[in-house]
């Protein structure tokens, strides 16, 4: 598997906390582990104990017979080396006996012979001759650290030292990507600090499966260490992550270390998505897996995508390749019993389309109502108090992704595989999917897919794109007053050396920052307002919307890579279509 970043997610400043704290693995941890992960922690135990015995006894026999055994062969293999050197040692300015030339013995040399070595004055200081600058270099005494010598004063403290390195400044931005690598997945977390211009790793976290999707939350799931205790925490700093295995996790991005997630939405042990079951039961058995049976309480094939409702923050909502979407409550146990209890597994399952469904997002300004695209060439948004009053539209390729409009409560992107983006409005979407369902107006992006889309929350009518064209596209979206239509415009494009795109977002605290990532496994963030044109397009915006431009010294362009590649590209201006 080729190396790639799959998502990309920001973490606006101030939110983590400025140390980090590292995992541990107590035994009210051990618990916690255990209960998420369905796994019997007395069975581990007696096999643990089992395992211990045997090693014992296998110890044991080692010891006693096979230990002595060695031990008559090492006494018996053991030869003096140092009688046979003192054999050979033969003054220089002496010959060799005559009767011993060409012999294999000869006689060791006498005491008196030892003599010219002059060997009891040896180490006799006062006969040491002088060294010139080094001659007090008898008195040097070695410590065997820095804490025993009393001449240092200022003492080493790793704990202090390894505290500052992963300090977090309330001024620097956290980015999360999900990160696959040599076939080893992990979410890679990154310090971007914009004042300096900076962009490094700050730790990273082991996933057991391939990400796919990233969504931030700051509500403390009911499993997390935050929520227990007398005094839980009202508001934290996490990353659910969806994988190719049917489990959603969610891991605390302000504790480093860590070996499991703070909490685990779905059911491993029914899912079993590590165990492959073939179809069939002869000798010749097909490569393709069997279906997994449905289930209202649990995903059951990839998690694609994750949205979570900043108003109701104890929710979550999924979408997934079985063709639901589901829908969360952070604050409830995740642990399923096996009878499906309530108040356990999903609060809500839907069944809104007929294939695989790619992507899901809450609106912000009306918080019950979601928005879903499928491979059925679908768009559904519904209340999810009611979703069979739903209503769509029919967008004539796969979809890619998807983005409600924060400017407008009932307006929303999509983008498409064949290089689209449409803009809706869904009070004049119909009910019935056969009815017409035409867009507001549409936006030839790319050559091939656009799988990257994320709308400006700072400045109205900005919109990012990035496709398997390998280019970021910047679009100005602006009413034009004349025709009472909306004019389509394209910024700039460039191409960051990051290989096919597949995630562009911009950030939660800088009005013309974006980060971008794909194929190549690298980040790369991008100053938009770095460039003349887009200043002399956007800035008029900017400045609308009570925001200042900062001018950068750069290209604008920011990356953790030190190569020698050029990442920038193309820069030009273009009209969409309308």
């Amino acid at each position: 598997m080729s190396s790639l970043i799959s998502a990309v997610s920001w973490v606006r400043r101030g939110v983590a906390v400025r140390h980090p704290t590292k995992y541990v693995l107590d035994d009210q941890e051990l618990e916690r582990v255990s209960a998420l992960a369905r796994i019997e922690l007395e069975d581990a135990k007696k096999e643990l104990e089992l395992a211990h015995k045997a090693a014992q006894s296998m110890g044991k026999g080692a010891e006693g017979e096979e230990g002595d055994d060695d031990a008559d062969e090492d006494e018996d293999g053991w030869v003096d080396e140092d009688d046979d050197a003192m054999d050979e040692d033969v003054p220089m300015d002496q010959d060799k006996p005559e009767g011993e030339a060409g012999g294999s013995t000869q006689a060791k040399p006498s005491g008196d012979d030892l003599e010219q070595y002059n060997l009891d004055d040896y180490d006799n200081d006062d006969a040491m001759p002088g060294m010139g600058p080094f001659s007090n270099i008898k008195g040097l005494t070695y410590y065997r650290n820095n804490d025993e010598d009393p001449y240092i004063t200022l003492k080493e403290d790793e704990e202090a030292q390894e505290r500052e390195e992963l300090e977090i400044l309330p001024t620097d931005n956290l980015l999360v990507v999900a990160k696959t690598e040599d076939e080893v997945s992990q979410l890679e977390v990154y310090i971007y600090d914009e004042s300096e211009e900076n962009l490094y790793v700050h730790h990273d976290l082991m996933l057991p499966s391939f990400p796919l999707c990233l969504e931030w939350l700051d509500f403390p799931p009911v499993s997390s260490p935050a929520a227990r205790g007398s005094a839980p925490a009202q508001f934290g700093n996490f990353i659910a992550v969806g994988t190719l295995d049917p489990e959603i996790e969610i891991w605390s991005l302000d504790t480093v270390e860590a070996m499991y997630p703070d909490m685990v939405l779905g059911r491993p042990d029914k899912t079993a998505a590590h165990v492959p079951t073939p179809l069939g039961t002869g000798k010749k058995k097909r490569k393709k897996t069997k279906a997994r049976p449905a289930s209202t309480a649990h995903h059951v094939d990839a998690v694609l995508g994750l949205s979570w409702n900043r108003t109701h923050r104890n929710l979550l909502a999924s979408a997934s390749a079985d063709r639901t979407v589901k829908l969360w409550d952070l604050s409830r146990d995740p642990t399923i019993n096996g009878e499906g209890g309530e108040g356990e597994g999903a609060l809500r399952s839907f069944d809104v389309h007929k294939d695989k469904v790619q992507a899901v997002q809450w609106n912000q300004s009306d918080p019950t109502v979601l928005l879903t695209g499928s491979y059925d060439r679908t768009v559904r948004t519904f209340d999810s108090r009611a979703p069979d009053a739903g209503v769509g539209a029919v967008v004539g390729a796969d979809v890619e992704a998807l983005r409600w409009d924060p400017w407008e409560p009932h307006g929303f992107y999509v983008s498409l595989e064949n290089g689209l983006v449409l803009n809706f409005d869904a009070r004049t979407l119909p009910s019935d999917l056969s009815a017409p369902s035409p867009a507001r107006f549409t936006v030839s992006a790319h050559d091939g897919a656009v799988s990257a889309l994320d709308v400006n929350p700072h400045v109205r009518g900005i919109l990012a794109t990035g496709g398997t064209d390998k280019v970021v596209k910047v679009w100005n979206v602006a009413e034009d007053p004349d025709l009472g239509k909306r004019q389509v415009s394209l910024v700039t494009s460039r191409d960051l050396g990051v290989g096919k795109v597949f995630s562009t977002v911009w950030s939660p605290d800088d009005p013309l920052t974006l980060a971008a990532a794909g194929s190549k496994a690298r980040l790369q963030v991008w100053d938009v307002g770095a460039n003349a044109g887009a200043r002399k397009v956007l800035g008029p915006k900017v400045a609308e919307a009570g925001r200042v431009l900062k001018e950068k010294q750069g290209g604008g362009v920011i990356s953790v890579a030190t190569d020698d590649e050029d990442s920038s590209g193309d820069e030009d201006g273009g009209e969409g279509d309308e």
